[in-house]
C-alpha cells in the first residue's frame, strides 16, 4: 500500500498553543500522480525548529522565489504569501513552507501547484469536511483537512514529500483588520526565510479614502537593512516596497546564510476631519470608525491587584515591579488609586482609594518595591476586595460620575488557595462588578489560564492581554497599560435610521481610550435615499456628545474601481470579520448550551460564506479535478491535554507548555502495583496493578497491561477499584460492586463515578481531579492479549505542589529542549538529544496510541520516544514508583 498524507498545522508563537495537523491516505497502487510529484508526507514541530523558524524548509533546494503582497483598504488587510521551490538534490525529500501570521488573522485560503497539479483550499463547516475526508478515504482516495481549534493561531505549517527535480508554488491567504493603538495602525509581516532568495519582494499598498496623515516602516529588521525599504505615497494612498538583492540578503560579504530574520512592520494613521467619525460605505455594506482626539481625559479609579505568590519569584516580580514604577508615575491628582497583593492571603496598601499626588506614588512605589514572593494564589478573594474597595469609593461619593473605574489584575498562576473553581471566580466577580467597573487581566508566563482571564475580563467590560516571560516583559505591561491609562469617554452609541441599515455589529461601547478607535459595522439596506447617516453620542470629562456625519451610497464603489491595488469587497469581509469575532466572545460566555448551539451556526454560517478558517470550520484541499483530498487534522488543545497509559503499558506524557507529548515504557512484572499519582497534599492517590499476557513459549517475554485502576481519596476514605471485570466502591464499612454491563452515575461525599457501558470510567474527586479509565476487551480465544485497562489524566487537574507518581510528578512541568535532530538507526524514525531535569538523552521520534475519540483503531499520537523505562526523563528509577497496596501513597522523598 503507497500512502499519502499532508500536513497543514496553526502553532501560537512563544509555545502558547501548539497544534500539529496529520492523517493518512492510502492508494492501493502507485498512481500517476504519485509518479508525476511524489508523497505527501507526514511532518513534526521539534522545539528545535521552533527556535530555529524558516519559511522554506528542506536540503537541496532552490527557493526561485519568495514574495509577500499585503493590500489595506480601509483599515482591512488582504495579504498574500508566495514561494516557488525546486527539489534541486539527487534524492526525494521533504520540502516545507511554513508562515508566520497575526494570531488576529483568519487564514481564507491555501493552494499548492506540485508538478502541474494544482490543489486548491476551499472552507467548510468541519463536520461536512470530515465527511468528505471519509468519502474520499473510503473509495481509496489521498484526502487532507486543515483546521483551527484556537483563536491565538499563528503558524501556519505545510510539509510536502517529492522526487528529484519537483517544481512546487506555494500560496496563503490571510484576511485581518488593522487594530489601532496608541495612535496608530501596525502592519507587520514575519520574514524569516532561512536561506538566500534570488526573487524576494514585499509590497504593502494602503488605501485610505479619506487620507493618509503618517505612514513609516520603522527598521525593525535591524540596521543591516537600514533605508533599504522604499516608500511613496500621496494623499490617500501608499506603497512600500522591500526588495534586497541576493547580496543584500547575504550577513557578510561572503556569506551565504540569510540576514533577513525578524518582523517587517508598517505603521501608519489616517487622516481624520472630525470628531464625528468617518462612514464608508461600499459593496452593500457600511463601515463607522470613532477616533475622536483633542478630548480631555476622564479622571481614573483604578485598584491594581497584583500576584505575589511563590511562582512570581525571580524574573516576573523583577519586571512586574519595574512596569509598576512607570505607571504609578503616569497617575495624576485627579486619580485615585490602590494597591491589593496577593499570595494565600490578600493585602492592601491602602484599605481606601487615594489621590495620585507625588508623595501617595512615592509611598506605593515603596511598598511594591518591598513585596517577597511567597506562598499560594487566592485570586478571588483578591478581586473580591478590590471590587469592595471601588464600591466603597462610589458609595461614599468619592467617585466622579464621569470618571472611568477600573480594576488590573497581574498573575501569572491558577488559583490554589481559597474558590479554586475558575467558573465559581468568574460567577463571583461578575455579581460583584458595578455596570460602570472594568476589570483588565494581565497573565505573565504559560503557567496561567489565560482562557480564564479572557473570560472574565470580556465578561466585565474589559479586555486581557498575555505577557510573555522575556526580557521586555516589563515593556509589555507597560504598553498594555498605556492603552488603557487615558480614557476619553464613556457611554457611547453609535446609532442610524430606522430600516436603513442591519445585522450591525456591538454599537454600544463602555469607554474609548485615547489612541484607538471603535468599530461598528453592518449591512445596507435599499433605500431611496443616496447617503446613509450615522449619530453618535457618548460623554466626555464635562461635556455631553452629539455628533452626525454621513457617506454616500456609490462614492466609495466608485473611487474603488480606479485603485489598481485597493481590496474592494473591503467592508463586506470587514463586517463578517468582526461578527465572527463577536461571536465567538459570546459563544465563550455562553450561559447555556442552547445559547451555545444558536451562537455556533451563526459563526459557521458566516465562516463558511466568507472562507474563513475559525475553530469551528476547516479547508479542504482538492485537486482542480476534485481526484485527491488532502487532509490534515488536529489533535487535542494542548489546554485539554491528557497524560495516557495504554498497551504495555505505554506511557504518554503531554507537556502544555513545552507543546509536545514525550512517551516511554515501564518494563515491570505481573502483578506489580505502580503508583501514578501520589498527592499528600490533595489526598488522592491513583495506582494500577499490573496483568501478565498469556504465555506462548516459555522463552518469550509476558507483555504486561493495567488490569486494576485504583483511585483512593484520603479524606473521605473512599476508594474506587476498577478491573476488566466491576468496579467497587468501597468506603472502609461498606463495599458497593457494579458491572461493566450499565451506564451508571455515583456520587459519595466528594467522589464522583460515572459509568458507559462496556466502554470506561470517569472518576471525579472533589471536582479538581478526574481519572479516565477506558476498557479494551479483545477476543476470548485470543493466544497472547488479555483484557486490559488504559487510563487518561488530563493536564488540568488541580494537584497540590505535593503531587508525585509516574504521572503526578509532572503537574509541575519540567523544562525540555529537544535539538540536533537527525537520522536514526531506523529510517523511518529520527533522533534527537533531549535536556530535562539536568540529564541529555537520546530519543526516538515515534508513534503511540490514544484511544479516547476511538477505541477500537486509536488515534496516532506523535512523541518523542524515552528509553530504558523513562531513565532521566522520571525522578529516580521506576522502581521507585512500585507500591505495596492499591491504596498505597509514594513514599517521599523518592
Amino acid at each position: 500500500m503507497r500512502r499519502l498524507a499532508l500536513l497543514l498545522g496553526l502553532l501560537a508563537l512563544h509555545q502558547t498553543h501548539c497544534f500539529e495537523f496529520v492523517v493518512e491516505g492510502e492508494w492501493e497502487t502507485e498512481t500517476s500522480l504519485e509518479k508525476q510529484h511524489g508523497r505527501f508526507k507526514r511532518a513534526i514541530l521539534t522545539s528545535e525548529e521552533q527556535e530555529d523558524f524558516e519559511a522554506i524548509r528542506g536540503d537541496d533546494i532552490t527557493v526561485k522565489s519568495y514574495k509577500v503582497e499585503s493590500r489595506i483598504t480601509s483599515r482591512f488587510c488582504h495579504t498574500t504569501v508566495k514561494s516557488s521551490v525546486v527539489n534541486s538534490g539527487p534524492n526525494a525529500q521533504s520540502i516545507g513552507f511554513n508562515v508566520q501570521i497575526p494570531k488576529r488573522a483568519f487564514i481564507t485560503n491555501f493552494t499548492m501547484n506540485v508538478n502541474g497539479i494544482m490543489f486548491v483550499g476551499s472552507v467548510k463547516e468541519k463536520t461536512v469536511a470530515r465527511n468528505l475526508y471519509a468519502q474520499a478515504r473510503a473509495r481509496g482516495k489521498a484526502a487532507g483537512l486543515v483546521r483551527a481549534n484556537s483563536q491565538d493561531m499563528e503558524t501556519f505549517k505545510t510539509e510536502v514529500h517529492v522526487p528529484p527535480g519537483s517544481k512546487i508554488e506555494f500560496e496563503l491567504h490571510y484576511q485581518e483588520m488593522m487594530q489601532r493603538k496608541l495612535g496608530f495602525y501596525e502592519h507587520s509581516l514575519y520574514l524569516q526565510p532561512g536561506r538566500l532568495v534570488p526573487q524576494f519582494q514585499v509590497d504593502v499598498y494602503i488605501y485610505e479614502p479619506n487620507g493618509i496623515a503618517s505612514v513609516e516602516t520603522p527598521n525593525t529588521l535591524g540596521e543591516h537593512f537600514s533605508g533599504m525599504a522604499k516608500l511613496t505615497s500621496s494623499k490617500d494612498k501608499a506603497h512600500v516596497v522591500f526588495k534586497p538583492s541576493l547580496q543584500q540578503q547575504r550577513k557578510c560579504e561572503n556569506c551565504t546564510t540569510s540576514a533577513i530574520d525578524g518582523i517587517f512592520t508598517v505603521k501608519y494613521d489616517v487622516l481624520r476631519d472630525s470628531n464625528a467619525g468617518e462612514l464608508h460605505v461600499s459593496d452593500g455594506h457600511f463601515v463607522h470608525f470613532f477616533a475622536p482626539a483633542n478630548l480631555s481625559p476622564l479622571p481614573k479609579n483604578i485598584v491594581f491587584v497584583i500576584d505575589v505568590s511563590g511562582s512570581m519569584w525571580g524574573v516576573k516580580m523583577k519586571q512586574t515591579v519595574e512596569a509598576m514604577q512607570t505607571i504609578l508615575d503616569d497617575l495624576t491628582l485627579d486619580d485615585y488609586f490602590s494597591i491589593v497583593d496577593f499570595n494565600h492571603n490578600v493585602r492592601c496598601w491602602s484599605e481606601e482609594l487615594v489621590p495620585g499626588s507625588t508623595i501617595q506614588v512615592a509611598e506605593a512605589k515603596k511598598y511594591i518595591q518591598n513585596i517577597k514572593p511567597n506562598g499560594g494564589t487566592n485570586i478571588n478573594e483578591a478581586l473580591m476586595r478590590a471590587v469592595q474597595m471601588l464600591v466603597k469609593a462610589s458609595n461614599q461619593g468619592m467617585i466622579d460620575p464621569r470618571s472611568v473605574s477600573m480594576i488590573m489584575l497581574v498573575s501569572d498562576g491558577d488559583p490554589t488557595v481559597g474558590e479554586i473553581k475558575l467558573s465559581a471566580i468568574q460567577k463571583n466577580v461578575k455579581k460583584v462588578m458595578r455596570e460602570e467597573f472594568s476589570l483588565f487581566s494581565l497573565g505573565i508566563g504559560f503557567d496561567v489560564d489565560y482562557d480564564f482571564l479572557e473570560r472574565i475580563a470580556m465578561e466585565n467590560r474589559g479586555v486581557a492581554q498575555r505577557i510573555y516571560t522575556s526580557h521586555d516583559a516589563s515593556d509589555q505591561i507597560r504598553r498594555f497599560y498605556s492603552q488603557v491609562s487615558s480614557p476619553l469617554l464613556r457611554k457611547i452609541t453609535v446609532q442610524f435610521p430606522e430600516d436603513s441599515v442591519s445585522d450591525v455589529t456591538q454599537n454600544h461601547f463602555d469607554k474609548y481610550f485615547s489612541g484607538s478607535e471603535l468599530v461598528v459595522a453592518g449591512k445596507v439596506l435599499p433605500s431611496e435615499s443616496t447617503t446613509l447617516n450615522s449619530f453618535t453620542t457618548a460623554f466626555a470629562d464635562r461635556l455631553d456628545l452629539s455628533l452626525q456625519t454621513e457617506a454616500d451610497y456609490l462614492e466609495l464603489d466608485a473611487a474603488l474601481a480606479q485603485q489598481q491595488h485597493a481590496f474592494t469587497g473591503f467592508a463586506r469581509q470587514m463586517w463578517a470579520y468582526i461578527t465572527v469575532n463577536q461571536l465567538l466572545a459570546e459563544r465563550s460566555l455562553a450561559p447555556t448550551a442552547g445559547k451555545k448551539r444558536k451562537i455556533t451556526q451563526r459563526i459557521l454560517t458566516l465562516a463558511v460564506e466568507h472562507q474563513f478558517v475559525t475553530p469551528l470550520t476547516a479547508l479542504l484541499v482538492e485537486s482542480e479535478e476534485a481526484k485527491e483530498r488532502l487532509l490534515a487534522d488536529s489533535p487535542r488543545d494542548p489546554k485539554q491535554g491528557c497524560c495516557a497509559v495504554e498497551n504495555d503499558p505505554h506511557f504518554i506524557i503531554h507537556l502544555p507548555k513545552n507543546n509536545m507529548d514525550v512517551c516511554f515504557n515501564i518494563d515491570s512484572e505481573p502483578g506489580h502495583i505502580l503508583n501514578l499519582v501520589s498527592d499528600p497534599g490533595a489526598g488522592v492517590v491513583v495506582n494500577g496493578q499490573l496483568v501478565g499476557s498469556k504465555r506462548v513459549e516459555e522463552k518469550e517475554k509476558v507483555n504486561t497491561y493495567f488490569g486494576t485502576i485504583s483511585v483512593f481519596y484520603q479524606p473521605d476514605g473512599i476508594r474506587v477499584s476498577v478491573t476488566t471485570d466491576r468496579i467497587d466502591l468501597t468506603d472502609g464499612r461498606n463495599n458497593h460492586s457494579f458491572t461493566w454491563g450499565a451506564t451508571a452515575d455515583i456520587t459519595q461525599d466528594r467522589v464522583k463515578v460515572s459509568i458507559v457501558k462496556d466502554s470506561k470510567v470517569m472518576v471525579t474527586v472533589d471536582d479538581k481531579i478526574t481519572v479516565m479509565v477506558l476498557l479494551h476487551r479483545v477476543w476470548k480465544k485470543h493466544p497472547t492479549h488479555v483484557d486490559f485497562l488504559g487510563l487518561y489524566i488530563p493536564n488540568n487537574n488541580q494537584y497540590s505542589s505535593q503531587a508525585h507518581g509516574l504521572i503526578g510528578q509532572f503537574g509541575q512541568e519540567p523544562e525540555v529542549r529537544v535539538f540536533n535532530l537527525h537520522q536514526g538507526a531506523d529510517p523511518l524514525k529520527k533522533e534527537a538529544t533531549m535536556e530535562v531535569k539536568g540529564n541529555k538523552l537520546v530519543v526516538t521520534r515515534g508513534w503511540q496510541k490514544d484511544y479516547r475519540r476511538d477505541k477500537k483503531r486509536g488515534s496516532d499520537v506523535f512523541c518523542w520516544f524515552i528509553h530504558n523505562s523513562g531513565k532521566g526523563f522520571i525522578d529516580g528509577h521506576y522502581a521507585n514508583y512500585i507500591v505495596p497496596r492499591l491504596d498505597s501513597f509514594l513514599p517521599l522523598p523518592l
